[in-house]
């Protein structure tokens, strides 16, 4: 059996105290049910909150799944096939609505405010063709050379200039603060929808999409300027298992309390967090070499091991494994993830609740 297959199937722990077990599902499992094991873990770690299918329901049909892909004394691949298919059939309708109702949301954001630009624009029209009217008429006062006709039609012009000055300048404060107020609720609106973008909804992490993007800009910082990057990799260690005794509900506290410990290493550092998948967590850490890292990763797991998380009525101690890498000369983004990810693998591996320092194919052993 391929090793991306023993990675995977080592993902879901299905018995961590036999480990021959392990390797006896690895061994029978087909390909098709990895592949599709690993398409239903590809989107349970990036999953968005959709009105109708909240992210713990979603989970847990997904880890059913995944449970049922596992099992290979269930050869009945049709009935499961045919229970995906309608799964994703339904939760891809809801999630396109979804999208699109949002994107409705801001059309008519949008739509409002052209509305109102329109609205005084056709008001200023208006107000021009009176002024035109009133024009011609002193012309005409002018060139009729009657004394009276012409004070009349001065006084009469005047007193309509003056006012239609007076509505113009109140219409245009009125206006300007139409428009600020709508410019405001709409700039609102879309760093809260930027936001929602950059951000993972369960635990405020910046999510997968903002993770790789921090990673480019490291790069591109590192080529223009020579400014050093490094990264942690983490994931929680059996985290699945903390979801199968405590539930769902628990494991998301576990979540959002890790993050909340993970941006709070060393206060006032720029290190950036993110959820790159279901448990597993990135830190970007820009101009810091590899021993600042490493001493990071010191921290985190300390802190980590040494923390109760406190979810109702249990009180629940776990740990985390950690990859440690810094960006190097020439190394692509997609090279620098492989080499972290790898690392951790190894922490996994070799016991879990350590870090793991990724291989450097240079020697690389100085550090910033």
């Amino acid at each position: 059996m391929k090793q991306w297959v023993k990675k995977l199937l080592s993902q879901f722990e299905p018995d961590r105290s036999n480990p021959a077990n392990l390797e006896e599902i690895a061994k029978h499992i087909s390909e098709e049910r990895a592949t599709l094991l690993h398409i239903v873990d590809m989107y349970n770690k990036h999953l968005f909150e959709v009105d109708k299918w909240p992210h713990r329901k979603v989970r847990e049909i997904l880890d059913e799944f995944s449970r049922q892909l596992i099992n290979i004394q269930n050869p009945n691949n049709e009935k499961l096939l045919f229970r995906l298919r309608q799964f994703f059939s339904t939760y891809r309708i809801d999630e396109t609505s979804f999208v699109q109702k949002t994107f409705d949301d801001f059309k008519g954001i949008i739509w409002d405010f052209a509305d109102q630009l329109g609205e005084d624009i056709r008001f200023e029209q208006d107000k021009d063709v009176e002024v035109q009217k009133s024009l011609v008429q002193l012309r005409e006062a002018v060139e009729s050379e009657s004394i009276e006709d012409l004070r009349s039609k001065s006084r009469e012009f005047i007193d309509f200039y003056v006012s239609y000055q007076a509505i113009k300048d109140e219409r245009r404060n009125e206006r300007m603060s139409t428009i600020q107020k709508n410019l405001g609720h709409m700039k609102k609106r879309l760093a809260e929808a930027q936001e929602d973008v950059r951000k993972d909804h369960l635990t405020g992490a910046f999510n997968r999409k903002s993770f790789e993007e921090k990673l480019t800009a490291s790069k591109n910082s590192f080529d223009s300027s020579g400014a050093v990057s490094s990264l942690l990799f983490l994931d929680i260690d059996h985290f699945k298992k903390i979801n199968d005794t405590y539930g769902h509900d628990v494991g998301d506290v576990v979540l959002k309390e890790l993050v909340k410990m993970l941006k709070n290493l060393q206060p006032g550092a720029s290190h950036f967090v993110a959820r790159t998948g279901g448990e597993e967590f990135g830190i970007v850490l820009p101009d810091m070499g590899i021993k600042k890292a490493i001493e990071l990763a010191d921290i985190a797991l300390n802190k980590i091991r040494n923390e109760r998380v406190h979810a109702g009525q249990h009180d629940i101690n776990f740990t985390i494994s950690i990859g440690v890498s810094q960006l190097l000369k020439d190394e692509t983004v997609e090279e620098w993830l492989k080499r972290t990810d790898i690392a951790l693998y190894e922490s996994k591996h070799n016991g879990r609740d350590r870090y793991s320092l990724a291989y450097d194919p240079n020697n690389f052993n100085s550090a910033a």
